[in-house]
């Protein structure tokens, strides 16, 4: 993808669903990136991380880091209405993880690749892998 998006353009839910794939590939490759593994381990590392509730955690701790624009993505996207949840995580944790792949699909659809990378990987050192 060589150019950037206008963001604006899109839902919050529709830049959640893009930054959700945005999210699972960083979680992946950050799990390969560790070494050579067999596959079974690599799964159980990213489902650690690929679930409502720490997704909703990462969110509540980058919160107050966020620009304005970010933050105006994410209020929209926290409470967008949204016809489905997880399945075992509350509804609330369900809208903040929402929120932050909105956010995620917002950087990502704007080229803004370095600030992306820096907020996923600060999010994971604040929540942790042994969750």
């Amino acid at each position: 993808m060589g150019n950037s998006v206008n963001p604006s353009l899109y839902s919050p839910l529709d830049l959640a669903y893009i930054g959700d794939t945005v999210y699972e590939v960083m979680n992946r490759t950050e799990a390969l990136l560790k070494g050579n593994r067999p596959v079974k381990k690599l799964h159980r590392e990213c489902s650690s991380r690929a679930n409502a509730a720490y997704q909703a955690e990462m969110m509540r701790l980058l919160e107050k880091e966020l620009t304005d624009e970010e933050a105006a993505v994410f209020r929209r996207a926290r409470n967008a209405e949204v016809y489905t949840k997880a399945k075992n995580y509350s509804l609330a944790d369900y809208h903040m993880a929402t929120a932050l792949e909105a956010v995620l699909g917002y950087l990502y659809l704007s080229g803004e690749f370095d600030r992306l990378t820096a907020l996923v990987r600060t999010g994971w050192e604040r929540v942790g892998n042994d969750r």
